[in-house]
């Protein structure tokens, strides 16, 4: 049998309109009602209606939060932190797989609007103005995960992709490199493709090694088939390379795939680098060392800070999240000389 909320008031011989301040936490009550109330519930098996709850409280209990590709590893692990969060508060979460697509993300954002979500967690993406003006119409706060926007004041939650390059780079200075070429994402992204560039450069200008165009393959994107296609053309240029910074562990995969093919050992003919750690890092022939982004820390975070925003009415501080070299076997430490 189902139980209504008007079978609680009943049992705990309360009201209706108690029984709703009880589990919407309004307050207005005492300790005793509060007791008798809940001790109905649970006698009943009572299972209160999301969505009558939602038409009380004005909230849905529900997020959204939007991927460009919700089945890779990227997303699954930031995934996994937002619902953990999410799943504390009693909240679920709706997820949309926009395929970096405009329409699409667009009838994502109406659909997110008509579900009446009490906040947005926006992934990976650069934030368009269009993006940007549906957002504020929706008047729900909105925080972004892997990515920021200068155009656009919302709050992030990211890692320095600049400062994680450098920091890949220089690592492979410090195991004796001194040939350091890199495949990169696309340069004209100027979240993650351009500063991680940046990183790189700095690096090799700081280690007082010089900065060749040569050295350095630009790929349309940060896919296994871009590092599969970049590693051939990058040691066709430059083919006394000894170490290889791959902008993404995809890149970095694809690389050393394309390492096999063509007969290249690593690292001991090659040494190559890659920046997330995803779980597959660790399963690659060899196991890829990789600057490691905290993605499931970055989900977590980034959804407490969306409650706050939501529950509390207040802007937050956006969050740079910390990033540390998970040192495997794809890099060889060579004598200086």
């Amino acid at each position: 049998m189902s139980y209504t909320i008007k079978d609680v008031a009943k049992h705990a011989n309360v009201s209706i309109a108690t029984v709703s301040r009880v589990l919407n936490g309004q307050g207005g009550y005492s300790k005793a009602t509060e007791e008798k109330v809940h001790l109905a519930i649970k006698e009943l098996g009572y299972q209160p209606n999301a969505f009558a709850r939602g038409l009380i409280s004005n909230k849905s209990n529900t997020l959204g939060i939007l991927f460009p590709e919700v089945s890779s590893q990227f997303s699954s692990k930031i995934l996994r932190g937002v619902e953990e969060a999410a799943h504390r508060l009693d909240s679920s979460v709706i997820v949309c797989n926009t395929a970096s697509h405009g329409q699409r993300t667009m009838k994502y954002l109406q659909l997110l609007n008509e579900k009446r979500v009490d906040g947005i967690l926006f992934v990976s993406e650069m934030i368009t103005e269009e993006y940007y003006e549906k957002l504020e119409s929706m008047q729900v706060p909105v925080v972004l995960i892997s990515t920021e926007s200068y155009q656009y004041p919302l709050p992030y939650v990211k890692v320095d992709d600049r400062h994680a390059a450098f920091t890949a780079t220089d690592y492979l200075v410090k195991m004796g490199h001194s040939k350091i070429g890199m495949i990169s994402g696309n340069k004209d992204d100027i979240i993650a493709g351009q500063p991680r560039i940046d990183g790189y450069k700095q690096a090799l200008v700081q280690r007082g090694l010089a900065v060749q165009d040569e050295n350095i393959i630009h790929s349309n994107g940060f896919s296994f088939n871009d590092g599969l296609t970049g590693l051939p053309k990058l040691l066709e240029q430059s083919p006394d390379l000894t170490a290889v910074f791959a902008a993404s562990d995809a890149l970095a995969l694809g690389a050393v795939s394309a390492a096999y093919k063509l007969g290249i050992k690593i690292p001991e003919n090659l040494s190559i680098i890659g920046f997330d750690n995803l779980p597959i890092a660790e399963m690659a022939i060899p196991p890829l060392t990789t600057v490691a982004q905290p993605l499931e820390e970055m989900g977590f975070v980034a959804a407490e800070m969306l409650f706050t925003m939501m529950n509390q009415g207040r802007r937050v501080e956006s969050r740079i999240m910390s990033h540390s070299v998970v040192e495997r076997e794809s890099v060889k430490k060579v004598n200086l000389t």
